[in-house]
């Protein structure tokens, strides 16, 4: 096989767009949450999101359940539902000494996960498997003899890729379930990964409940994967991704605007039509500073030299300043 993989994907309009809008309402949360941080409501969102990433995988505990469970209350339920829970939390307890481009510390995530559970935890699959809606196979995950070498390529990749990482969770996420490199817990596990991965970017994405909007459009994630399997690459499956963490952003914006009465006017409409290149280039130096010609390029589907063209014509203007040396500096924007 061959040692270099590059995902198939196109960057489409849509695409950028919602990086964009993104990128505002990443600014507002964190704005917010350095302002007044609420660990109440950030172990809340976690319990959410271990509550709906394991209601996806068919555990029958209940949101108050899991809660009694996380905190050490006796609950009547499925032993297995019960383990399932305790072990979802101590992994996503560890997620932020994890990191996002180690093999190893991905097997380390699924032993956690599944230990108790699964034989194989910890372990790459030994037989084949997939993916079934009552009796019918809708994906068979790659033949076990390649998922290794399958799984340090994707890794390889993750770590090289100058796409922004909020595209580049979604390509990964997809990859990962189109692989199947576990006997059990490829969903609970990839998600875990996608939210570890978009945490390296920004920390408050440890505790945003992006699994409780999966949960509720459980029907859309399933056809937006089997959607891409068909188009034999991950645009859709992207596009939706993105359009489910706008939409957690939102709700968490709203529930800030409430508890402080402050109306921030982020989400909504926020960067549907952002215009120009040079607006996008703009609103993407924003939301990052430190963003290089190149993954501003891949991230706006542009080449290295319309973006440095771009560049120096903001430079130009004064829209925006270049502080330090290309490696180490950053953007100020005027």
């Amino acid at each position: 096989m061959s040692d270099s993989y590059t995902p198939p994907f196109t960057m489409t309009e849509e695409i950028t767009n919602l990086v964009i809008e993104i990128g505002e309402q990443v600014g507002a949360v964190v704005t917010y949450d350095t302002l007044q941080p609420n660990s109440k409501l950030r172990r809340e969102n976690r319990i959410k999101s271990i509550h709906a990433s394991l209601a996806i995988e068919q555990n029958t505990l209940t949101l108050d359940q899991v809660t009694d469970v996380i905190n050490g209350k006796t609950v009547l339920g499925p032993p297995q539902d019960i383990r399932e829970v305790k072990n979802a939390y101590e992994a996503y307890e560890r997620i932020s000494m994890l990191d996002p481009y180690s093999v190893n510390n991905l097997l380390l995530a699924h032993k956690i996960m599944m230990e108790g559970l699964v034989k194989e935890a910890g372990c790459f699959r030994n037989g084949n498997v997939g993916v079934y809606a009552g009796k019918q196979l809708i994906h068979a995950g790659s033949p076990a003899h390649y998922v290794p070498d399958l799984m340090k390529q994707l890794f390889d990749w993750l770590k090289k890729s100058k796409l922004h990482p909020l595209v580049k969770s979604c390509i990964f996420h997809y990859e990962f379930e189109f692989i199947h490199p576990f006997a059990d817990g490829n969903g609970r596990t990839g998600r875990l990964w996608q939210s570890l991965i978009l945490q390296k970017w920004k920390d408050f994405f440890a505790w945003m409940p992006i699994e409780s909007l999966i949960y509720e459009k459980q029907d859309g994630y399933y056809k937006a994967l089997n959607a891409s399997n068909t188009e034999g690459e991950s645009t859709i499956f992207v596009t939706f991704m993105l359009e489910v963490i706008r939409d957690a952003l939102k709700d968490v914006i709203e529930s800030q605007n409430k508890q402080t009465n402050v109306g921030i006017n982020v989400g909504g409409n926020v960067g549907i039509n952002v215009g120009t290149n040079e607006d996008k280039v703009v609103a993407l130096l924003k939301q990052d500073n430190r963003l290089s010609a190149k993954t501003l390029a891949a991230t706006l589907g542009l080449t290295d030299r319309q973006v440095e063209r771009i560049l120096s014509r903001l430079k130009a203007d004064g829209k925006i300043v270049r502080h330090g040396a290309s490696k180490n500096g950053y953007w100020e924007v005027m």
